[in-house]
Order: structure tokens, then sequence, then C-alpha cells
């Protein structure tokens, strides 16, 4: 790979938790992080410049969306991802593969890839390995994504064992089409909830020598402990030298969590997705803007936040533009919920540096709520 590679710089005494540094061709990154979701080569309501502000590091894209529109050869011409975004940091792309296999009964899997039809113009597409592997380079980004299946939970035995095989093919597959030294192309330990699976995979996928790994098949409808010890069934077989990136998974007690069972990097698109609907995250816990006792409440969303946000607007006038469905609230709404991982993951950083992870984890909560926790479980 040239320039890419992760350095392990502290392993929390408390927690085993770590902090890393991650270089890339475009620039060098801190883990844990969050990593915002910009599906369509933008992330919701949020400029590149804002982005930057909040000290956002990686951000992802989607290669399923961008090969349908606007297709990977205009990515391509504008000079990559990086140029036709405006992003001059590190961006990731996914294979494509959850939004595929999200279709449904619209979809057919076959040895050679999956087959299905456009959700812009009916049209019959087939996406394999290396269709994937290609599109991705065409894109450009710094981080590519194996094409794994992404099997429903809960699954049978049988049919995850027969998935994990076939996600491992694939990741050969793809291994053997891909040629850009600039890009780095994780693997995606699949498995579900069964924990010889889970080994297997990440023993088999580890042979193959990927730069970096990923855990798919997670937050997916399963209970917190299935979702944990899905994560810890993977992370204690993948090499220590190499970044762990826990896919889908945006709650902020996950970033948490995760962070303790050894994960460097987390996405979702949910802290943008729920702020068009009026939820922010805060740390006191979820917190609707709708709610009518917020008309007359004129302090920030966070009193613990210094996003751009809560920095110049209150709690009254964010109801009236979310009421109004003005987009400038949906944008406001969103840099909050963005800021306010892109913070905590700051936070989890400092406290594996200081090796007090568990401490952290505590202090969140009683501020968060115990019961949302709890809940959980």
């Amino acid at each position: 790979m040239d320039g890419f590679w992760y350095e392990l710089k502290h392993v929390c005494k408390q927690s085993g938790a770590r902090y890393g540094i991650l270089h890339t061709p475009h620039g060098d990154v801190e883990t844990p992080m969050f990593m915002p979701v910009g599906t369509l080569a933008t992330v919701k309501g949020i400029s590149p410049e804002q982005l930057h502000d909040m000290k956002s590091q990686v951000i992802l894209a989607n290669t399923y969306h961008l090969w349908l529109r606007p297709g990977e050869d205009v990515v391509k011409m504008a000079g990559g991802l990086h140029q036709f975004m405006n992003y001059h940091g590190p961006i990731l792309t996914d294979s494509g593969g959850f939004q595929v296999f999200s279709l449904g009964k619209t979809r057919k899997i076959t040895e050679e890839g999956v087959k299905f039809k456009s959700i812009i113009d009916g049209s019959s597409l087939f996406l394999s390995p290396e269709k994937s592997i290609q599109i991705q380079e065409d894109l450009g980004a710094d981080i590519i994504m194996s094409l794994d299946e992404c099997a429903p939970y809960p699954s049978t035995y049988d049919y995850m064992k027969n998935s994990v095989e076939r996600t491992l093919r694939w990741a050969k597959r793809g291994q053997n089409v891909h040629q850009r030294q600039d890009q780095a192309l994780f693997g995606i330990v699949q498995g579900g909830e069964f924990t010889d699976l889970r080994e297997y995979c990440a023993k088999e996928l580890a042979a193959m020598d990927f730069p970096g790994y990923s855990i798919g098949g997670t937050s997916v409808g399963e209970p917190k402990a299935v979702m944990y010890k899905m994560i810890e069934d993977a992370v204690r077989y993948l090499p220590v030298d190499k970044p762990r990136y826990l896919m889908g998974v945006g709650n902020p007690i996950d970033l948490i969590e995760g962070a303790i069972r050894g994960i460097d990097m987390y996405d979702c698109v949910l802290p943008t997705r729920v702020a068009r609907h009026g939820a922010l995250m805060t740390h006191h816990g979820r917190m609707n803007i709708n709610n009518q006792k917020f008309k007359y409440d004129f302090t920030p969303v966070d009193d613990m936040c210094n996003c751009y946000t809560c920095k110049n607007y209150t709690r009254a006038y964010l109801r009236h533009l979310h009421k109004s469905e003005e987009i400038f609230g949906k944008s406001l709404l969103s840099i909050h919920n963005v800021a306010f991982l892109l913070q905590l993951s700051e936070d989890i950083r400092q406290a594996i540096r200081e090796d007090r992870l568990l401490d952290f984890k505590e202090e969140f909560l009683d501020l968060y709520g115990r019961d949302v926790y709890e809940r959980a479980f």
C-alpha cells in the first residue's frame, strides 16, 4: 500500500481500548473515530467546509448509489470523489452490497454476484465482486470494501455458514482484481450470531492479509448483548496492527462499547437521518425538538456542546424552523448531531490516552441515562 498504514499509539490500561493513527494518502486521522456518511457524495445538509470546521476526519460515500447516479464514469472524469465533492480529507466507499441485499425479493444471489433492478429506472443490473472493485477504483476513495453477502438477522446456522463461505470467496476475487495501490481494500467479517463462524471468517480473512478489516452484520435488529458478542467474536482473531471498522453503528453508547472491544472506526447515517425528523443527540439523552416545551426555550440544544448550532441558535428557533419545514433547520440539526458524535469520539480517544475509558463510560451514562442503556439489553 502507498501511504496507508495503522499505527497503534496507546492501549488503555483500564479497558484495553486502542488509540491509534491511521495514515492515508489524504492525511493522518486519529482513532477511534466516527465517520459521517455522505451517501451521494454529500453529507446531507452539511458542507465540506463545515465538516472541516467540526474536525471531521474520514467520510463515507456509497458505491451503489453513485454507480446508479451520476455513474462512476462521471466521478472518474471529475478527478475522483475528492475533487468531485470538494472534500480533501480521506474518503471511504462501501461495496454497495448492503444496499443491494436490502432490496429483498427483487434481487437474486448467484455465485457470480447479485442480479437486481435499478431503483431509478427499473433496468436490470448485476453486481459482482469484480464490478464492485472496478466502481470503487473509479470513484477513487482512500479505503474501499470487499463485496460481501449481507445475510439477514436472524439466519439459520446452515444459511450463515454458506453465506460466510461465499463472502470469503468474493473477498478473494475482489482482492485478485484490485490494482490501485493508493487504495486500501478491507475484508469484511460476517458470521451472524454464531461464534465459530465469526472466528472462521476472521481467521480466513486475516490469512488473506488485507490492510484493514470490517465487521458486518451487526446493528440489524439484534439485541445489544448479541451485537457486542458479535464484535468480540470477530476482533479477537483480527491482527493487532490493522484497523478494525464496525459498519453501520452510530448510537453514542455503541461507540463507547465498541472502543472497549477494540474497534477503531464507525459509520452510520443515524445522526443526519434522525435530525431530519427533529431528533437530537445530547449529553442528557435524546431530545425531540418538536416538543411543545421548547417553544419558549431560548437556551442551546446542549449546554455541554460547542458546535456551530449550539453556539448560535436556541431550542425555540430550531423548533420554529423544524415545525415550518425550513431546510436551514434540518441543516442545523444535522450539524449538531454529527458534531456531537465527532466530539464524543475525541472524548473517547482522550479517555483511552488517560487510561480511564471505563470511568468515562460511567460518567457518560450518568448524564445520558442509564435506563436507555439498560433497556437495550
